[in-house]
């Protein structure tokens, strides 16, 4: 059996010649050396976009009274947790926010609601806000309003829109351990419905729910097969009401690695550290970089 170092480099070589790591190098790369896997993710990092890291800031726009179950979430109408409860905001107000985002320094700005889905007058309000940021000009703007088909993903285009966000969260296999309320196949299908009408993609996961490594390889696998330009990993925050509320927090070199395993099985996207970085990573969050994360949430 090779070496975790030579499993490392084989993996390298072969990213280098155009091919993909298959499920079974990916999970060897599960095994190997720290500081080896990392040496190797800073490397692609690098590669890809040398010294740059893209920032986005997003806006809660619409929170609260979802409908759907998912465990981790403080935003479900089925769980206590004393989170905002407010309507869609104003065009003004999301157009103030994307500007305060820009003077922070960042490049994107996503315009984040909850629910199922977007109502029609919400879709109204986001395709205004986004004619808006635009003619603004200096910040892309983006939307994250859950599940979506082509013909408003196709709206949101011709509003301006740059990308669209919506996260697979894990595994098919794990997912309904977070969600009962839609499947799996709803958030591959939202993807690819944004992807059809001309929108980049930006899609990942959450980690720490209680996933196994395997779960982890098959998101990352899923994500690539789709072909996303972002790839947002979230580490879970336990919130207070949810089932997720007593899960212990990954530890920091847990964390790093699935951040290099993610820049392993997909070389050429962006990924983009977001949420509980600083719970996981405390003082130590400029290791992401040296794990091959190019990109970075930043503000609300």
């Amino acid at each position: 059996m090779p070496s975790s170092s030579r499993i490392v480099d084989r993996a390298l070589s072969g990213i280098e010649r155009g091919k993909g790591i298959s499920r079974a190098t990916a999970l060897s790369l599960v095994r190997a050396p720290l500081g080896d896997l990392l040496r190797g993710a800073e490397a692609l990092r690098k590669r890809r976009s040398g010294g740059r890291v893209a920032l986005c800031a997003i806006m809660n726009a619409r929170s609260g009274l979802c409908g759907e179950d998912c465990a981790f979430c403080a935003q479900s109408s089925r769980r206590a947790t004393g989170a905002p409860i407010y309507p869609m905001r104003g065009v003004k107000e999301i157009l103030a926010a994307s500007q305060r985002a820009r003077a922070a320094g960042a490049a994107r700005f996503g315009i984040v609601a909850s629910g199922r889905a977007a109502a029609p007058g919400d879709l109204e309000i986001v395709c205004a806000a986004v004619k808006a940021i635009r003619r603004a000009g200096r910040i892309a703007p983006c939307a994250s309003l859950g599940a979506l088909d082509e013909r408003a993903a196709g709206r949101l285009k011709r509003a301006g829109l740059s990308h669209y966000h919506h996260n697979l969260e894990t595994s098919a296999g794990f997912f309904p351990s977070l969600c009962t309320t839609h499947r799996w196949a709803d958030r591959v299908r939202t993807v690819r419905a944004a992807r059809r009408a001309g929108l980049r993609a930006c899609s990942g996961g959450i980690f720490g729910a209680g996933e196994t490594w395997g779960d982890r390889v098959e998101l990352a696998l899923a994500l690539r097969r789709l072909g996303v330009d972002s790839v947002p990993i979230n580490f879970l925050m336990p919130v207070p009401g949810t089932p997720l509320a007593g899960a212990r927090p990954l530890g920091a070199r847990e964390a790093l690695r699935i951040i290099a395993l993610f820049r392993f099985i997909l070389p050429l996207a962006e990924i983009r550290v977001a949420a509980g970085r600083g719970t996981v990573l405390g003082e130590g969050q400029g290791a992401i970089f040296a794990a091959g994360a190019d990109a970075m949430m930043i503000g609300d």
